[in-house]
């Protein structure tokens, strides 16, 4: 199974300046998730579903599914899970209404092209995350 945790959610290259094309200046280009990608599109067509427990943890955390559905363009990939058994997830960084921080597990299942699913969202622990909130503390 090949799971990606902990993406950067940019990467070093290197550049030429538009003034000067023959010096190089150091930049940073997105890391993008397929399967990010693919769950905004079919949230942005209204493809989108919340499971059970995605409703049961975004009451205990008093979250709104209109809030994680809203925020999705604003998301950042904190973990890509493309091989997981139940299907192609991801674990994103996003905001609340009040502009919190969450985190919100989005997925298709397996053997399907569709809905984006809802799988879990919650409050990051600080005491687990780093400050940024997109790496877990070792």
């Amino acid at each position: 199974m090949t799971t990606r945790r902990g993406l950067e959610p940019e990467r070093d290259c290197v550049r030429r300046e538009r003034q000067s094309p023959d010096r190089f200046v150091p930049c940073r280009i997105a890391v993008v998730s397929e399967t990010f990608q693919w769950i905004v599109r079919l949230i942005r067509t209204g493809d989108v579903r919340v499971s059970n427990h995605g409703y049961d943890e975004l009451a205990a955390e008093g979250l709104l599914a209109r809030d994680a559905v809203a925020s999705i363009g604003g998301a950042t990939v904190v973990e890509d899970y493309p091989d997981y058994p139940k299907g192609p997830c991801v674990l994103v960084l996003q905001e609340d209404r009040h502009g919190q921080p969450i985190h919100v597990v989005w997925g298709i299942p397996r053997g399907n092209s569709s809905p984006a699913v809802l799988v879990t969202a919650y409050r990051p622990d600080p005491r687990r995350w780093e400050a940024d909130f997109r790496r877990r503390k070792r």
